[in-house]
């Protein structure tokens, strides 16, 4: 009897070891990275935003993109493969395990923190401004437009809208627009004076325009406000902090060796306006300290 008790106790065992180890292999925890290693690919969430993700001729681009690919593959990945999504439905989707990671050059901040863990920063942006060529107006900043009374014309939804009336400007003074080509027209029309969004998002927009009759005030003064600049960094699933600190641990070395750098300049970025303060962390952003 006390040997039937005893073997069915080891049976029980040994069921719940194989149960365990069952959970892990599915990708959860410390699993995912040795099941990305063995399959040597690896998922990414991107939203289609030039010039931090995007696809173009079917092929993915994008500074978050490269650095995501040069330190996945000093981890020993080198395949990478983009799912597109919406740019609200990343942090659903990683979750929901669409994908692995997600490659967007997505801003850190506290709320998003609640429900991913992000990897270090890798890039650091603010806000930029397009008014007609020349800058008739003389605007090189938020409270300019507040000042002199000047319109702006904004993507509506855009957190922009509240950052220009932070800065003083009047409700009466915005014009809403459905996406950023709307907002080049009306400055270009006259009907608007000045059109702002994200930093690299704009300029990259007018440069592709080839839009001769508006320019990128390069001279912008950033906000002094709560979120600006911003810092973009990979995101990954809560489960998954092995992942992430092998990641971290990889980015860390191609940012000392300038790697990091290199890509952000070959995709249009400036590495001393757009790389990051080497005292700036994600856990200070996350916890408000450094947002």
């Amino acid at each position: 009897m006390k040997k039937i008790i005893l073997m069915a106790v080891f049976s029980f065992s040994i069921i719940l070891l194989v149960a365990c180890g069952s959970d892990d292999a599915s990708g959860d925890g410390e699993g995912k990275l040795a099941e990305l290693k063995d399959k040597g690919t690896v998922t990414v969430g991107f939203a289609n935003e030039k010039p931090y993700a995007y696809q173009e001729d079917g092929e993915l681009k994008g500074a978050a993109v490269d650095i995501a690919t040069a330190v996945f593959k000093e981890m020993g990945i080198d395949t990478i493969e983009g799912k597109l999504s919406e740019f609200g439905q990343l942090i659903p989707g990683l979750n929901a395990g669409k994908f692995d990671v997600i490659t967007a050059g997505m801003a850190i901040n506290p709320d998003r923190c609640e429900n991913a863990d992000f990897g270090e920063p890798e890039m650091m942006y603010g806000e930029g401004l397009i008014v007609q060529k020349g800058n008739p107006k003389d605007l090189h900043s938020y409270k300019d437009i507040a000042e002199s009374g000047a319109t702006v014309s904004i993507m509506s939804g855009a957190t922009e809208n509240e950052y220009v009336k932070h800065e003083g400007v009047e409700d009466k003074q915005i014009q809403s627009a459905s996406d950023i080509p709307a907002t080049f027209s009306a400055v270009e029309s006259g009907r608007a004076d000045a059109t702002t969004g994200t930093e690299m998002t704009v300029k990259m927009a007018l440069e592709s325009s080839g839009n001769d009759k508006l320019e990128f005030v390069e001279d912008f003064e950033q906000p002094d406000i709560e979120g600006i600049p911003s810092y973009g960094a990979a995101a990954f699933h809560k489960d998954n902090d092995e992942l992430r600190e092998a990641y971290n641990e990889q980015l860390a070395k191609l940012k000392e060796d300038g790697t990091v750098n290199e890509i952000l300049e070959a995709n249009g970025f400036s590495a001393e306006g757009n790389s990051v303060p080497k005292d700036i962390t994600t856990e200070g952003v996350c916890s408000g300290e450094q947002y």
